[in-house]
């Protein structure tokens, strides 16, 4: 019997992107400030803990969703879960967040933590972000277990930025313990959400191919050095595979381009409210806090994304977004007598954008896999994934490290008060011109993107029929042209048995 996916079970799964959304706004936003403030490091050091942190994690993120693919195979798998098992590992592990936000210690020992945190986020988020393809293939449900995903993300978002805002006014704009109450708060929440995702989440029963590919791993007692490493240079292959299929590029496009424009932004927004702006970091953070609106604007996205499709819906966040930064860019130029008023009415704005930019790509995501199923008849749901994973952690640290580097080559001294007007204007250059480009390039892409409920259901419905007869022949001309236009290949070449369907060229570039 096929398990309903109802609202309390779209909660329980969500829960989790409470980490993945409030842990790294809470890191995106404040840490750099912190690590510069009440640390020491200078702004170089404090960016390359992040970068360093996140690339190696993102090198584990690639395994991490073919590992969790073939999990099923051993004993744990079998008992668990093959992506929930991790979910249940990860949960205690969550506790390591706090020690972040301790002062007094060195370099290695905050690269060292953030790094354990990383990589422990991965395990945890790369399996979780399988779970709708695994539980249900209908878009709708999908759409809701999504939409109650990003709900909770938002309100993780909102705590990540309400929290730190109400704990510095309350111990004072230079007292380090709001920041470790902070990381403590996060860091039991973050572990009670995880464990209750694993309780309410399920996987998909095995299909017969993984029973088979079960009993023949079962039989092969073990694998010489070469076939180890023939495997190990398939795994890359599959990996570079998913770049061949159209619609997943432009998708992971759209979410590197738009996730980096909102790194660059909170990244370097408090140190643009306090020397820029000249104001509290307690202000920058209820500006911050201002993405409660994410709330309301989830659901409402919710409901436009099985209407208008995601296309409509990035163009709407970015051209927010861009208005905005051009209405924050007068504020720093003309210095307004209302310029708090102002600042409030933009940040209200600009977060209903940002809650539409990060709403969007993850509910595209759980359709992906079914481009990927038309081409291969395989499910590869945790190697997308991890391609995902890997290159926005990849691109997060570059980003990261580079406003790092600007403001420290722009002037920036490590723990003053006022900074030279240098420095100011390398931080208003960072902010404007870093985050409205790569916002404009993610529209362009997303003028050109082309799945949506319409054109899903007819590649699902062409995946079943092909099930059912295996009859190539029989594909009418609508399906044909929505086949070949979201996977990028001739549809001659879908639907193929064996590795020509990891290699063969797409139709067009």
């Amino acid at each position: 019997m096929t398990k309903k996916v109802t609202i309390p079970i779209g909660i329980g799964y969500g829960l989790t992107d409470i980490m993945g959304g409030g842990a790294f706004t809470v890191i995106g936003a404040w840490l750099l400030f912190f690590y510069t403030t009440f640390v020491g490091l200078s702004p170089i050091q404090a960016a390359s803990i992040v970068a360093i942190a996140r690339i190696v994690d993102a090198i584990v993120s690639l395994f991490m969703g073919s590992f969790t693919d073939h999990f099923y195979k051993n004993r744990l798998g079998k008992r668990f879960g093959r992506r929930r098992f991790f979910l249940l590992i990860g949960s205690p592990l969550m506790l390591v967040y706090a020690l972040l936000w301790v002062t007094g210690m060195n370099y290695w020992f905050y690269l060292s933590v953030y790094l354990l945190f990383e990589v422990v986020a991965a395990m945890v988020l790369i399996p979780w972000e399988t779970l709708p393809s695994e539980m249900t293939k209908d878009f709708n449900q999908r759409t809701k277990l999504s939409t109650c995903r990003m709900f909770l993300s938002a309100s993780g978002t909102f705590l990540a930025t309400f929290i730190p805002g109400l704990l510095i006014g309350h111990f004072g704009e230079h007292n380090p313990v709001a920041y470790l109450i902070t990381g403590l708060f996060f860091a039991v929440l973050f572990a009670i959400c995880v464990l209750v995702s694993y309780q309410v989440t399920w996987e998909r029963e095995l299909t017969p191919a993984m029973v088979a590919e079960l009993e023949a791993s079962a039989r092969t007692e073990s694998r010489t050095w070469r076939q180890q490493l023939r495997r190990f240079g398939n795994l890359w292959l599959e990996y570079g595979s998913t770049l061949k299929i159209r619609a997943f590029r432009k998708h992971l496009a759209i979410y590197l381009l738009s996730f980096t424009a909102k790194d660059i932004y909170n990244t370097v927004f408090v140190f643009f409210c306090v020397y820029c702006l000249s104001l509290p970091a307690s202000v920058a953070g209820s500006l911050l806090s201002l993405s409660i609106i994410g709330l309301p604007v989830t659901l409402l996205a919710g409901l436009a994304m099985i209407k208008f499709g995601p296309a409509r819906l990035y163009v709407f966040a970015y051209t927010t977004m861009l208005i905005c930064l051009a209405a924050l860019l007068s504020v720093y130029l003309l210095n307004p007598a209302s310029k708090i008023t102002l600042l409030f009415i933009i940040a209200i704005i600009y977060q209903v954008g940002r809650c539409v930019l990060e709403f969007t790509p993850w509910n595209v995501f759980p359709f992906i896999p079914d481009i990927d199923e038309m081409i291969t008849k395989k499910r590869r749901e945790g190697l997308f994934a991890a391609v995902m994973t890997f290159s926005r952690k990849t691109t997060v640290a570059i980003a990261t490290f580079f406003v790092g580097v600007v403001l420290q080559e722009g002037g920036f001294i490590t723990g003053r008060a006022v900074q030279s007007p240098a420095a100011i204007t390398t931080i208003a250059i960072t902010l404007f011109a870093g985050t409205g480009l790569l916002l404009l390039l993610a529209l362009l892409v997303a003028l050109t993107f082309r799945l949506n409920k319409k054109t899903h259901t007819i590649l699902v419905r062409e995946i079943e029929r092909l099930k059912q007869t295996d009859d190539k022949l029989g594909v009418d001309a609508a399906t044909r042209a929505v086949v070949e236009d979201l996977t990028g290949y001739r549809y001659e070449k879908v639907w193929v048995d064996g590795p020509e369907s990891h290699v063969t060229a797409p139709k067009l570039a």
